[in-house]
């Protein structure tokens, strides 16, 4: 925190949404997503202990002096923090975060803390609809393949992550009869692919079945 008050890369940002492209939701599954992308733009900002404090003692210290040395400068960043997190969630999640006078780390673990209760209940509810998925249910393949990313992330978010392969195979079990070739082709691979390739390889059937329906 070696700015000065009138100059801090974090006071420098208008608009966070142009660096976190996500609004967080209940029900869109992408809490790590925005986490992720949230604690990139901390770190290049300079001001990710003000969310995530340090466990290094020397850095504590370190940490300390600098906001005692510049209070003023620690609260506008604090303030700057707060509205990223304001700015980049559902007005749900806000209503349900937002209090007086709140610090940046107890608000950055109130939404975390929204995604992590009554975890066994959740897990249920999303395992049962991602084994439920099917591509019939969808305009399209990326659409498809979009959900099931989505519920994939939202089971993470509940501590019951679901592996790969387990993702490939959903994904082929879900399809639709016209894609009966592509199910039998990649059933009978040595090793399943990636979710990614498999995923891209799907992409490539539509369009071959699309050319086909043309002709």
């Amino acid at each position: 925190m070696a700015e000065t008050s009138k100059s801090h890369l974090a006071l420098a940002i208008t608009n966070v949404k142009t660096l976190i492209p996500i609004t967080l939701d209940l029900e869109s599954g992408q809490y790590h997503s925005w986490a992720a992308l949230f604690k990139v733009q901390a770190r290049v900002h300079n001001v990710l202990e003000h969310i995530i404090p340090h466990t290094d003692a020397k850095e504590k210290v370190a940490y300390d002096k600098a906001k005692a040395d510049d209070l003023p400068l620690w609260k506008r960043l604090e303030a700057a923090i707060l509205r990223w997190i304001y700015a980049t969630v559902s007005s749900d999640i806000l209503s349900s975060i937002l209090i007086d006078d709140d610090s940046a780390e107890h608000a950055w673990h109130s939404v975390a803390d929204l995604f992590h209760d009554n975890k066994n209940s959740r897990a249920l509810y999303l395992n049962k609809a991602f084994t439920n998925t099917s591509l019939a249910d969808f305009s399209t393949k990326n659409v498809y393949c979009n959900h099931l990313k989505s519920l994939a992330d939202q089971l993470a978010n509940v501590g019951a992550p679901v592996n790969d392969q387990s993702m490939v195979l959903r994904m082929l079990q879900g399809l639709t009869e016209q894609y009966s070739n592509f199910f039998i082709v990649m059933q009978n691979k040595k090793s399943l692919l990636s979710f990614a390739t498999a995923r891209s390889k799907l992409a490539l059937e539509e369009t071959t079945i699309l050319e086909r329906a043309k002709q």
